[in-house]
């Protein structure tokens, strides 16, 4: 398995799950050397893991007491954070029936007790290479074709995974949406060529605000762009905020037709909250946005900013 070094960009990480620990220690010296190996020994621990870790490949005993691998299957399935990992699931059972079962579960193979070493490695190697392939194509589905950011789609789907986890969490949540000012007649006036120019180097210029690896930032539309910061709480994100301001301004790009500065500039608005039971992560967007008309009725090239405490459930 050593091509796995060179064809994932870091090491693969691989969750065993077994009751028996003799099964999870032979099975974690198999694989030990070229990959993350992560261990749950009940249904439970599995779910934990998989929402911490996020493992590439799960390998997942059938029979366990209190929770089952096809129960684990279908909570793992259910949530679009975890729906993606392939799983294989290891049992002594070796009916054609229980194979049926786990594939209709959604499970990509089935390994029957006592395993074979070469068996293992050969189909553990396979699938990790399908979800290479599979990660790099839902990567560059999911990125803006000019700027290189994500893309509105990455945006909705990771505002979902991240409200679910600040839930659990009970952590802050913070979402900056922005714009260039005057982008149209910035346009009107350079072309629609030096326009889009602009447009990758001010992705460029807030990408580099961003230190942490699970912060996103994506493009909106058009010249709006947004970011979203989770365990971030309101002072957190307007810092943030105010540094993607000066470092959009420190590009120094020419802007005669702007009526803040000769230069290109952003107004962004800032929102930021704890998620509650039955609320619309949606309504995080919508005040972000309130906030951004804010910035814009001020005077532009500023950040306006609300705690979002006072957002309803289920308001948008």
């Amino acid at each position: 398995m050593e091509f796995l070094l060179t064809q994932y960009p870091r090491r693969p990480r691989l969750l065993l799950v077994d009751d028996q620990r003799i099964n999870i220690q032979a099975l974690y010296a198999l694989f030990r050397e070229q990959c993350d190996v992560f261990m749950a020994t009940s249904g439970e621990q599995a779910l934990q893991q998989c929402q911490k870790q996020l493992p590439d490949l799960i390998l997942l005993d059938v029979v366990m007491p209190d929770m089952d691998g096809h129960a684990v299957c279908r909570q793992l399935k259910a949530d679009p954070l975890t729906q993606h990992i392939p799983i294989i699931f290891i049992t002594a059972q070796k009916s054609e029936a229980d194979e049926v079962k786990c594939f209709e579960l959604g499970a990509v193979d089935f390994i029957s007790k006592p395993i074979n070493p070469v068996i293992v490695q050969a189909r553990v190697r396979t699938q990790l290479t399908l979800k290479l392939q599979s990660d790099l194509l839902r990567t560059q589905a999911l990125l803006d074709g000019l700027t290189g950011v994500a893309n509105r789609r990455r945006f909705e789907e990771e505002l979902q995974n991240d409200w679910r986890q600040c839930l659990r969490e009970q952590s802050a949540l913070s979402v900056i949406l922005l714009d260039i000012d005057h982008f149209k007649a910035y346009n009107d006036h350079y072309g629609h060529q030096r326009g889009d120019s602009t447009l990758r180097q001010v992705a460029q210029a807030l990408a580099a605000t961003l230190c942490r690896p699970y912060d996103l930032l994506a493009r909106y539309g058009g010249e709006e762009f947004v970011c979203l910061l989770p365990g971030t709480g309101l002072a957190g994100a307007v810092a943030v905020a105010q540094k993607m301001e000066e470092q959009v301004r420190k590009l120094g790009l020419e802007h005669q037709g702007s009526s803040v500065a000769k230069v290109v500039t952003i107004s962004l608005g800032v929102v930021s909250l704890v998620p509650g039971v039955g609320m619309d992560p949606q309504a995080l967007v919508a005040a972000a946005d309130a906030q951004l008309y804010e910035a814009k009725r001020g005077g532009r090239a500023q950040v306006s900013s609300s705690a979002g405490c006072a957002l309803e459930p289920g308001r948008a």
